[in-house]
């Protein structure tokens, strides 16, 4: 089975990562965890993409973080989902709806 570019997907990080923390509150080893699992090891995200995409979230007011539980005596940064994030990322599912019916519009044609 073969991974998706990062290039490719480069542009679907910050949907990708709200949409998990619409379903609840996490930390960073589990956002990527859960990312791997769902796209079946074809998207194994880098720590750094998903760092800097924590980065870009919060100070763009879509996500906060906050001190969670201590795990191995250190303490577990936790993310949410904000107001504006919930809307930000409903506005990205629209979007993403229609770029997937254009480019269908092209590829379904296709005979490979």
């Amino acid at each position: 089975m073969a991974e998706l570019s990062s290039d490719i997907m480069r542009g679907y990080n910050d949907v990708i990562v709200l949409s998990i923390l619409a379903e609840s509150d996490s930390y960073g080893y589990e956002i990527s965890r859960c990312i791997t699992e769902r796209s079946s090891g074809r998207y194994p995200i880098k720590e750094t993409t998903l760092y800097s995409t924590f980065t870009r979230l919060e100070r763009n007011g879509y996500i906060r973080s906050y001190v969670g539980t201590e795990t191995f005596g250190r303490q577990r940064t936790y993310y949410s989902l904000t107001g504006s994030g919930r809307e930000y990322l409903a506005a990205k599912c629209a979007e993403w709806r229609i770029a997937k019916e254009v480019i269908g519009s092209f590829i379904d044609r296709l005979d490979f």
